[in-house]
């Protein structure tokens, strides 16, 4: 039961990255790869908002991620847009996220250090009892604020304007802009609700097992392992797919050990990509490039 308990935690968070991925992914159609270390950010400048700045949680997690969003929506601003205006190939803009990882990823080490740092400061806690199992506040919350999300998103994208045009974007981006949809605009909103929820999640992660400035490109595979397995395009899908991949992880580690659990990861996405590659959800569509 404590394995399963696990999984499902780990799974929640593999989705709730997973989302936030693809929410920029789905009107641009290129790996982000810089995501990884926006996702790093969130955690640290939640670490600069309770630390250095001494305020409450309550304060601090929404300031922080208002500023992850705002990185977010500034890299597509000042870098991505930029180049695809200038019909910059999918590769140039892979070259490009690349190399903002990079950056990202070290300007957090020069500012930060090397060190793993944590957002706790109270006693760790036992956690409550389940069928034998047991979970933590902070892990509770993980799994709240993940299928708070997605349905958040869900309404967002059925029955608001933006997540119509997000989905006219996705779908054919030459023909949303004959009907008068503002691509960039579309993908600005993309870049900046999908790098909140990934400081949603990075803060929730570094609550339970800490932060390091490394800690993005892992949870970015799994993200994206998720959203291939559940389906590009389909908000339950990646929800399915997360909680697969973390349940699957989880009870391998019960059975062959922990070292396996990214073979696992990547065993499950190999498995689909030759036998499913939509997808538990999702569906083969026509779409074209931003």
């Amino acid at each position: 039961m404590q394995f399963l308990l696990n999984g499902l935690i780990a799974g929640s968070a593999y989705a709730l990255i997973a989302l936030s991925f693809a929410l920029i992914y789905l009107p641009t159609r290129f790996f982000h790869f810089a995501h990884g270390a926006v996702f790093a950010w969130g955690a640290y400048l939640g670490y600069l908002c309770v630390v250095a700045l001494k305020l409450p949680l309550w304060v601090a997690f929404p300031l922080a991620i208002g500023m992850t969003a705002m990185l977010g929506a500034g890299l597509e601003v000042g870098i991505y847009r930029p180049l695809r205006r200038r019909k910059a190939t999918g590769l140039v803009l892979l070259l490009a996220s690349l190399g903002l990882y990079v950056v990202l990823q070290n300007l957090i080490s020069l500012l930060f250090g090397d060190e793993v740092k944590s957002l706790r400061s109270g006693e760790v806690m036992e956690g409550y009892p389940i069928l034998g199992a047991y979970i933590t506040p902070i892990q509770l919350c993980i799994v709240f604020a993940a299928l708070s999300s997605f349905a958040f998103v869900g309404i967002v994208l059925k029955f608001t304007r933006f997540g119509k045009a997000l989905r006219a974007v996705a779908s054919d981006a030459e023909l949303a802009r004959v009907h008068g949809v503002n691509s960039d605009g579309v993908v600005l909103g993309a870049f900046a609700l999908g790098s909140a929820l990934a400081g949603l999640a990075a803060l929730l992660v570094a609550l339970d097992v800490d932060m390091t400035p490394t800690m993005g490109l892992n949870a970015l595979m799994m993200g994206v392992v998720a959203m291939i397995v559940g389906g590009v395009g389909s908000v339950p899908g990646t929800l399915m797919g997360g909680l697969l991949l973390g349940l699957a992880q989880h009870l391998g580690v019960w059975r062959i050990g922990s070292e396996w659990q990214d073979a696992i990861a990547f065993a499950i996405l190999l498995v689909f990509v030759l036998f499913r590659p939509h997808g538990i959800m999702g569906r083969p569509t026509r779409r074209t490039a931003v």
